[in-house]
């Protein structure tokens, strides 16, 4: 009898094993990551394998089209676009149908990201002059202002649980990731140094996030726990890598660098290994924004200003 559990239970260990290998492959051969390029001479938004491969574009239009965020079930892409004149937020499905407008502001709209429930969609925007965070629901309606201050506030990431919202804030001397509610109440500083500490991002597991910083000289990534504690360097380039996007499962970041000339999209672990290039073109990359259906994790959008005219938000 003895002989006859241990079998069984061998063979209960033998298919959870293999379920879940195959649920691994599936998640593999799902996970994308949507990102910004100008290979066809302006800013569109294109799609690829978590991998690199199948890269495809999915806007085209004469105007420049930036900073995509997934909406959580994978059915919308929502984008920055200066289509219109000043940069607003449009929607479209995600294999690039179905464009449409959310805001139509005097000042520039920017960074937009899906709230984890897929009801709101939070951004900055300078549409009351100052560039500060908002809050709509995600057809557009009911736009809320979060912060007010005289700072340059942008570059806002939900906490998975969507309770809170990290974001980027800007002063004259300094640049520091700060947290507040949903609703815009309890803001704090996570960071505080003399140096540029910019484009947070949430960990899928809500324990950690990730950002950029000159805090040792050059532009390299980081990871600090969700409170601002115990701050580690990721990179160590003479380059710029920023504008890091955690995988769904949280065991790798994507990120834009310049390492090799123009900027390029690549992954790497999060313990500052197995560094891996995924885009290879003579243009600008930047952008990434991971999805993965079997997780449905919703991403941080992210901002990277290196054209014209939207010189006029914060990079």
């Amino acid at each position: 009898m003895h002989r006859r559990h241990n079998l069984a239970h061998f063979i209960l260990a033998g298919v959870v094993v293999l379920n879940l290998t195959l649920l691994m492959v599936e998640i593999n051969a799902q996970a994308q990551i949507t990102f910004a390029s100008d290979r066809e001479g302006v800013f569109e938004i294109y799609v690829m394998d978590a991998n690199g491969k199948n890269q495809q574009r999915l806007t085209e239009n004469p105007h420049e089209d930036f900073s995509p965020s997934w909406s959580p079930d994978g059915k919308r892409i929502v984008f920055s676009s200066g289509r219109d004149g000043n940069a607003e937020i449009y929607v479209m499905d995600a294999d690039g149908k179905n464009q449409q407008r959310l805001t139509n502001n005097p000042g520039g709209n920017w960074d937009p990201s899906w709230s984890p429930d897929g009801k709101r969609i939070v951004f900055s925007s300078s549409q009351e002059g100052n560039q500060d965070i908002y809050v709509m629901d995600a057809n557009g309606k009911n736009q809320q202002r979060l912060t007010e201050n005289p700072r340059v506030d942008f570059s806002p990431s939900w906490s998975p649980d969507g309770k809170r919202i990290v974001f980027s804030s800007v002063g004259a001397r300094d640049s520091e990731i700060c947290v507040m509610d949903a609703d815009g109440g309890n803001q704090q500083k996570l960071t505080e140094n003399r140096q540029h500490d910019r484009h947070p991002s949430w960990s899928p597991d809500g324990e950690h996030i990730a950002f950029d910083s000159f805090r040792d000289g050059n532009k390299d990534l980081y990871v600090m726990d969700a409170d601002g504690g115990n701050p580690r360097r990721l990179t160590s380039n003479r380059r710029s890598d920023s504008h890091p996007s955690w995988s769904p499962d949280g065991e790798r970041i994507a990120f834009v660098s310049n390492r090799n000339v123009n900027f390029e999209i690549y992954v790497i672990d999060v313990d500052g290994k197995n560094r891996r290039r995924l885009t290879n073109n003579r243009h600008d990359d930047t952008d990434p924004v991971w999805y993965n259906p079997a997780f449905s994790v919703s991403p941080a959008a992210k901002k990277f200003a290196v054209w014209g005219w939207i010189k006029q938000g914060v990079q």
